[in-house]
């Protein structure tokens, strides 16, 4: 059993072994019919419990932080500011799983409820939070497809840049990591690095980028409205507090949040066992089940199970993540072979996916040419 409560004797040995590519032998109404019918309900005061369980935790770390650490002899600040960061940049990426959930509608049954709570607690660490809602719901709606799907789209071999294969040696993958970790998540919502090309600018801060329809446009002004609020805010204690206590107190859990966030997305979706399609073989359920149920040992309860729970989040993304995990446990036998969890510790997989996972290809003398796998040889 691994360190996230998993099963193992309907997992295959080898976690690398690919997943089958072909249609499932099982439809989406069967595997919700293995999981017990109260995993779908939504607990308003369940979902409540868990933020307010995290922002006490984050006000306590907090408090501990700016009222002792000052008192601390010189030396021991250099050990109790990093401890605090960790922990607190672990406590904050559970918040921004909650905000996730809200914006999808698993959080309450009040949408207006989900939204609004969604909306605080994505503004209050930055995100715009529709802007981000509406982008993420369509890469739920076309997870594994090469043409459609919104994050983390591999490249097919001939569209790597030439660049890419000197990047492909231990200080570039390290650089690599580096960048990615620390500004890729702003990166990604400033300007969409690594995500779907448009045929022009696209951003989450700009109302009319392809991104978004006519009708959702007004969304993302009040996504904008919000995150600028709480930068103001920002500002506005920075100039009293001072710069440097706001990047200490502030600062760098955010940094930790959105380097987990990446973290996370990114070993959900690459992984040398997944395929990914194109638009010749690509539907619905085989793409949501191109993703892999990741351990990250205690981890895993502060991030509210977003890790190793995430196949069975891609079915049915409206279920609350405090029955994930049964509802993982119940479709396994379901799922076989369709199913891949893989327990290598995130900071070792990061690496080995950096490392095998550069760009896709189809197999050389296979008939179907619309599935695709990692590769890293050029």
């Amino acid at each position: 059993m691994g360190a996230g409560g998993h099963a193992t004797s309907l997992e295959p040995k080898n976690p690398l072994s690919r997943v089958p590519h072909t249609k499932p032998p099982f439809t989406v109404g069967q595997l919700k019919k293995a999981i017990p019918p109260h995993c779908f309900e939504r607990s308003l005061l369940s979902s409540f419990s868990y933020v307010l369980h995290d922002l006490s935790l984050a006000f306590i770390f907090f408090y501990i932080a700016t009222t002792y650490f000052h008192l601390l002899p010189h030396p021991l600040s250099f050990i109790a500011w990093p401890i605090y960061w960790i922990l607190q940049g672990c406590i904050l990426t559970g918040v921004w799983v909650i905000a996730h959930e809200c914006g999808h509608h698993a959080f309450s049954k009040y949408q207006w409820v989900d939204d609004l709570v969604g909306l605080v607690l994505h503004s209050a660490l930055l995100v715009p939070y529709f802007s981000w809602k509406i982008s993420h719901r369509r890469h739920h709606s076309n997870t594994g497809s090469l043409e459609r799907d919104e994050v983390f789209v591999p490249k097919p071999k001939f569209n790597v840049p030439w660049y890419n294969k000197y990047l492909n040696s231990p200080p570039g993958r390290a650089a690599t990591l580096f960048i990615t970790l620390t500004i890729g998540w702003p990166l990604y919502l400033a300007f969409n690095v690594s995500g779907r090309p448009y045929e022009r600018f696209a951003s989450h801060f700009h109302p009319y980028a392809p991104i978004y329809s006519q009708r959702e446009r007004l969304l993302i002004f009040v996504s904008d409205a919000a995150v600028f609020a709480a930068t103001y805010f920002l500002y506005h204690v920075a100039t009293i507090k001072g710069f440097v206590w706001l990047v200490c107190v502030y600062g760098v859990p955010l940094l930790i949040v959105n380097g987990f966030l990446v973290t996370i997305t990114y070993l959900q979706h690459t992984h040398s066992a997944l395929p990914h399609y194109d638009s010749s073989e690509w539907d619905w359920l085989r793409g949501a089940l191109a993703t892999v149920d990741r351990d990250y040992g205690i981890l895993n309860k502060v991030f509210h199970h977003i890790t190793d729970t995430h196949v069975a989040h891609h079915l049915f993304s409206t279920m609350p993540h405090y029955h994930a995990m049964e509802a993982t446990n119940a479709m396994k036998h379901v799922l076989g072979e369709y199913y891949r969890f893989d327990d290598t510790p995130f900071y070792k997989a990061l690496w080995r996916e950096a490392r095998e996972c550069l760009y896709v290809d189809p197999d050389e003398g296979e008939a179907k040419k619309g599935v695709y796998w990692y590769r890293n040889k050029f």
